[in-house]
C-alpha cells in the first residue's frame, strides 16, 4: 500500500444542533482529541497521503483544527447541504488530481480504526471501484441494507425502501466508503437528485458503478466502529468505548490498573511497562510515563513526562510542561506546573512548584510554595541539589537557591541564597508566660456556657 496515493475526504460540515452546544459537533472531544481529529489520525494511520476537509460556512474553527493536525489539508466550504455526494464534490479540485484511492469519512464517526480504513484501501487495490463499509447490526431497523450477490455489492437500499426480504438483511451500511481514484470523480458527477428530498446521495455510486460494469465490494467492521455522535448521550457512549480500547491496550502492554473503569486516558498517552495506576487517575493529553512508575489514586496528569521509578500521588496534580525525574516522590496534594524535578527529589505533602527547577536529592517540605506570579508575569525559581526546604516556606520568585542550602521552616525567602548557607526569614518568636493557659481556660468556659444554653 505504500506505493499508492490516497486522498481522504472528511465531511465535517454538520452543525449537530442536538449537541446543544455553541461548538460544532466534530470539535467535541473523545479521549482528549476532537472527533474530526480522530478521523484524520485514523486515515493517516492507514497511509493517507492527503486530506480534504469539507466544512460548513463560517466554520474557521473546524478548519483550524484540521490544519493543526494535518497542516497540508485543503479546506472546502459547503454552503448548501444537499446530501453526502454533494458534500464530497466540494473537494473536486483534489479529486481531480488522480489519487489511487479515495476514502470518504465522516467527522462525527471517530471510532473507525486505521486497520479498517486500510482494508478499504486494500479492496480498492484489489480492483474494486466502489467499496462500502458495512456492519452486522444487532438491530438493523432504520439502517440502509447492503445487498450482496456472489460476493459483490449490488446495491444499498434504505430501510424505508426495502422489501420484506431486504429488511431481513442484517448487513447494514456504515456510511463510509472508498472509491478508486480513476473512477471517483466520474461516478460522483453522475449522482442525481431525483429523490424525495432532492439531495445527492453518496450511496448512489454503487448502482452507477454496477451500471458501468465496474466491480464493487464490501468491507465489514464491528458495529461499534461505525457509531456516529449526534448528542451528548452518544458522545458519552463513544467516550466509554474509546476508553475501553485505550485501557485494554495499556494493560496488554504491561500496565497494571487496579480499577480500570475509573482510569481515564488520552488518545496519545504513552505508558511504559510495570507502571501501576491506582483508582481514579486521569491523564490529559501529552503525557508520557516511563517504566516502573506508580501513579496513586486521584491524581491528574497532563502534558508532562514522568521518569522511571517515580511515585506520584495520591491526590497529586502534574500540569503541562513539567518533567519529573527518576525516583522522584510527589505526594498528597502537591501541584507541579511548568517545572523540572531532577532525580530523587521529594515533595511529599501540600506543596506548589510553579516555574521551578529543582536539583537532585532536594526535599521540599510540607506547605512550601513557589510564588511565581507577581500579578502580571511569571518568574522562575531555581533550587540546587541536596537542598532542604523546611515546612511552610514561601519562595518568592525570581529566586536562585544554591546547592546544599537549608531553609528554616516557616521562612519567606525573597533573596538569592548562596550554596551551603542556612537561610531563614521570619519574625522573632515572642513568649508571654501563662497567657496561653488563660486563653485555653477562657475558651473552655465559653464553650460550656454555650452548651448549657443549648447553643
Amino acid at each position: 500500500m505504500t506505493d499508492r496515493t490516497c486522498l481522504s475526504v472528511v465531511l465535517a460540515a454538520g452543525e449537530g444542533t442536538r449537541m446543544k452546544s455553541a461548538k460544532p459537533k466534530v470539535l467535541h472531544d473523545i479521549a482528549g482529541l476532537s472527533m474530526v481529529g480522530h478521523v484524520l489520525n485514523a486515515v493517516a494511520g492507514a497511509g493517507g497521503t492527503a486530506a480534504a476537509v469539507v466544512v460548513g460556512p463560517g466554520r474557521d474553527d473546524v478548519a483550524a483544527e484540521a490544519r493543526r493536525l494535518v497542516p497540508a489539508a485543503t479546506i472546502h466550504v459547503q454552503t448548501e447541504r444537499l446530501g453526502t455526494a454533494h458534500a464530497v464534490l466540494h473537494a473536486e479540485t483534489e479529486l481531480a488530481k488522480g489519487y489511487d484511492d479515495v476514502i470518504i469519512a465522516f467527522g462525527d464517526t471517530p471510532l473507525v480504526r486505521p486497520e479498517t480504513f486500510g482494508r478499504l484501501r486494500q479492496a480498492v487495490a484489489a480492483g474494486a471501484a466502489v467499496v462500502a463499509l458495512g456492519f452486522e447490526a444487532a438491530d438493523p431497523t432504520g439502517y440502509g441494507r447492503l445487498v450482496i450477490d456472489q460476493g459483490e455489492l449490488t446495491g444499498i437500499v434504505e430501510h424505508k425502501d426495502a422489501s420484506l426480504a431486504e429488511q431481513l438483511i442484517t448487513l447494514c451500511n456504515g456510511g463510509l466508503m472508498a472509491l478508486a481514484g480513476a473512477h471517483a470523480l466520474a461516478l460522483l458527477k453522475q449522482v442525481g437528485n431525483g429523490n424525495a428530498k432532492g439531495e445527492y446521495y453518496l450511496t448512489d455510486v454503487v448502482a452507477l458503478a454496477r451500471a458501468a460494469g465496474l466491480p464493487t465490494a464490501v468491507v465489514v467492521a464491528p458495529e461499534e466502529e461505525v457509531r456516529g455522535v449526534n448528542d451528548r448521550v452518544q458522545l458519552a457512549e463513544v467516550e466509554a468505548i474509546a476508553q475501553g480500547r485505550l485501557r485494554a491496550a495499556a494493560m496488554r502492554a504491561g500496565v497494571t490498573m487496579t480499577a480500570p473503569d475509573t482510569v481515564f486516558l488520552s488518545f496519545d498517552t504513552v505508558i511504559g511497562q510495570d507502571v501501576v495506576l491506582e483508582p481514579h487517575v486521569v491523564f490529559g493529553p501529552g503525557v508520557s510515563i516511563d517504566s516502573d512508575v506508580s501513579i496513586r489514586a486521584y491524581s491528574h496528569l497532563a502534558g508532562c513526562h514522568v521518569a522511571s521509578g517515580a511515585v506520584i500521588g495520591p491526590f497529586a496534580r502534574i500540569r503541562p510542561k513539567s518533567r519529573i525525574g527518576e525516583k522522584v516522590h510527589i505526594g498528597n496534594f502537591v501541584e507541579v506546573n511548568r517545572s523540572v524535578l531532577a532525580p530523587k527529589v521529594e515533595a511529599n505533602h501540600l506543596a506548589y512548584l510553579g516555574d521551578t527547577t529543582v536539583g537532585e536529592g532536594t526535599n521540599i517540605g510540607a506547605g512550601t510554595i513557589t510564588c511565581n506570579f507577581d500579578g502580571a508575569d511569571k518568574h522562575p525559581t531555581v533550587i540546587g541539589r541536596d537542598v532542604f526546604v523546611g515546612s511552610n516556606s514561601t519562595l518568592i520568585a525570581p529566586l536562585t537557591i544554591g546547592d546544599e542550602v537549608l531553609i528554616a521552616a516557616g521562612s519567606t525567602i525573597t533573596q538569592n541564597v548562596e550554596a551551603g548557607a542556612l537561610a531563614f526569614g521570619r519574625p522573632r518568636q515572642a513568649t508571654i508566660p501563662e497567657r496561653g493557659a488563660e486563653k485555653i481556660r477562657a475558651n473552655k468556659t465559653r464553650r460550656a456556657e454555650r452548651k448549657a444554653r443549648g447553643g
